[in-house]
């Protein structure tokens, strides 16, 4: 059987959802059909790249590191052409503007298949970025195919150009065989028992709300003071949601624990996880809230709606309400059985529609038909 041999590129900005992403279909691919390499910019001292540590590279699959001057650095696509030519590359996948502006003229320059998976798009930016995002958007169309991980982010593609043609939508998923692995060495932990944790895990920047959470949680706490709200992950709005923190009655009980490698096991003890956004794909936070066991509250948005059905999978207030959302949370704190309910049906939802497994079968899919499609150049004829 020939192997088919990919190359996943991403410029990493933490180790967040599209992060957990690319090692969530490495992890599930079918090593026997498909080698996947790694590549990642590295931009700076301060630049976060667990992705890279924990990347399953051996004898067959490489990690690469691609040094970028700045922001963005053009030069990176002559280091990525060099790593297609002598890794043999197939298929270049890439993830987020900056690699699907790079990728894309790589895989042109040496003439082999490329992919793109948006991951979703940030709400309010700077000019610089908007326009790098724009333009980044406007390529995707240039793609052999782009593949959309949810009915939102499948509409999105619709407004930016892209072809139905070109256009494969595969739900996105989560790694169950590290969730189930990680949950083992944990120690069992029964809701409810002890310190009620209410968390959060993902990027603290606007569009994920972080600050009407802080404000429900300041609500939850007045009526129960034994309570804690844990925030884990970073991001630019993280000191400006701390000094408002501190601001709270509540200010004591509220953790911003940072990145943090164990966010599972600190999941597993989250009686609650609450989540503000504003602008989701499908939130792979969310999805492994539900993996774990733990119920789930959040603002109805397109993403979220996609895994929440109110009072079956989770709870939804209103985007904005905070009231709402609160009452929702209390609901679930006061009602353990309606709680143990709602993770039994959501832990199923996320086995049945929403597994990497499931998620992986459908790219080594996809990795063959494009890399068997017809190229308009050669990478014999790019070799100089």
């Amino acid at each position: 059987m020939t192997q088919l041999r990919v190359l996943q590129f991403i410029t990493p900005a933490g180790f967040y959802g599209a992060e957990r992403w690319v090692l969530a279909l490495a992890n599930n691919i079918n090593r026997e059909r498909v080698v996947c390499d790694l590549a990642v910019t590295r931009e700076g001292p301060e630049q976060d790249l667990a992705l890279a540590d924990y990347y399953p590279a051996d004898a067959s699959q490489h990690v690469h590191y691609l040094d970028m001057k700045g922001r963005f650095d053009p030069a990176v696509v002559k280091r990525l052409c060099q790593v297609i030519r002598e890794r043999n590359i197939d298929v270049i996948h890439t993830h987020g503007y900056k690699s699907d502006i790079l990728g894309l003229i790589a895989a042109r320059r040496t003439g082999i298949a490329c992919v793109s998976t948006p991951h979703g798009f940030s709400g309010k930016v700077g000019l610089k970025m908007g326009m790098f995002i724009k333009v980044g958007t406007h390529l995707l169309r240039y793609f052999d195919q782009v593949a959309p991980l949810s009915d939102e982010l499948v509409g999105d593609m619709k407004r930016f150009g892209v072809p139905e043609s070109k256009t494969r939508f595969i739900r996105n998923g989560v790694d169950l065989k590290e969730i189930d692995a990680s949950l083992k060495e944990v120690p069992a932990m029964g809701q409810g028992e002890g310190v009620r944790k209410v968390g959060f895990i993902g990027q603290i920047i606007p569009r994920k709300g972080i600050g009407d959470l802080l404000e429900v949680f300041d609500q939850l706490y007045a009526a129960d003071p034994s309570m804690e709200l844990n925030l884990v992950g970073d991001g630019r709005q993280r000191i400006e949601l701390e000094g408002k923190a501190k601001a709270l009655p509540s200010s004591e009980a509220i953790h911003f624990l940072g990145f943090r490698s164990d966010r599972l096991a600190l999941l597993s003890g989250f009686s609650l996880f609450v989540m503000t956004s504003s602008l989701e794909g499908i939130p792979r936070c969310m999805m492994e809230a539900m993996a774990v066991g733990v119920p789930v509250v959040a603002y109805d948005i397109p993403g979220v709606d996609q895994l929440i059905e109110h009072r079956r999978t989770g709870l939804l207030a209103p985007l904005g309400d905070k009231v709402a959302l609160a009452a929702c949370c209390r609901e679930l704190l006061e009602n353990p059985r309606l709680a143990r309910e709602l993770v039994s049906n959501a832990r199923n939802l996320i086995e049945e529609r929403y597994s990497a497994a499931r998620m992986a079968r459908e790219y080594e899919g996809l990795f063959g038909e494009i890399a068997r499609l017809p190229r308009k150049t050669s990478r014999a004829s790019q070799a100089g």
